[in-house]
């Protein structure tokens, strides 16, 4: 079979949407494990790990895997997950507060807080793709995924596109949702934000080498993953 033909190319589709659909179940079964509220970080913190090996072409078995990667950061996934579930908890209910109200104080309040939604969705869009990438202090990774949200504008409106779209077909279509209501998700945002990282890497990588001596041994070399050069580079 010739590698670009139409046959190879249906058959690496097929291939990805199996693979999408039974990360979704992973990630669903995952969840319930934890009693939902304790399994939904660490579900989402191993779904990415998943995700960026598969972007990258690494085969691995799935399914044990993704258990290893649960137990191995349940409790990271769980203080970057319970966060964000209590923020959206009191974003939500203060939306059905003041969106309730007619007066003009409740009106600008609404809108306040309807753009402190969108920022932190669109944070939350890079928070576990990054966790996946690089070795952080759990508040870093809030701190430079809320960063690199504002930073990168383009990038985060994609992201929040390709959320919004994600939540019509899955409130158009409810069937989708045990199968690929999730998964499909955590695959393009994942996809998208390896991209973003690795784009924004490269053009700092080739920032920080600067005009530097042709036998420099620091010249064109990669940034690593610590701590310290990683948040120099996603800053």
């Amino acid at each position: 079979m010739v590698s670009g033909g139409f046959g190879f190319r249906a058959y690496t589709l097929f291939d990805t949407l199996v693979w999408i659909a039974c990360l979704n179940v992973l990630w669903v079964l995952f969840t319930i494990l934890g009693g939902v509220v304790l399994g939904i970080g660490p579900s989402t913190a191993a779904a990415h790990v998943l995700v960026r090996d598969k972007v990258r072409g690494n085969a691995t078995p799935l399914v044990r895997r993704f258990a290893k990667e649960y137990v191995k950061n349940f409790a990271k996934g769980n203080a970057l997950g319970l966060p964000l579930i209590v923020v959206g908890a009191a974003l939500v209910l203060n939306w059905g507060y003041f969106s309730a109200g007619w007066d003009f104080g409740s009106q600008i309040a609404s809108a306040g807080i309807l753009l402190a939604a969108l920022f932190a969705a669109g944070t939350v869009c890079y928070l576990f793709p990054m966790f996946a990438r690089y070795e952080l202090s759990i508040p870093q990774y809030f701190l430079m995924s809320s960063r690199f949200a504002m930073r990168h504008l383009a990038g985060t409106v994609i992201l929040l596109f390709v959320t919004a779209a994600a939540l019509f077909v899955c409130r158009s279509v409810p069937g989708l949702i045990p199968f690929f209501g999730v998964g499909a998700w955590l695959y393009v945002t994942g996809w998208l934000c390896d991209r973003f990282f690795a784009a924004n890497d490269e053009a700092m990588s080739e920032s920080a080498s600067g005009p530097s001596p042709a036998g420099s041994a620091s010249a064109g070399s990669p940034l690593k993953t610590p701590t310290s050069s990683t948040e120099a580079s996603l800053a």
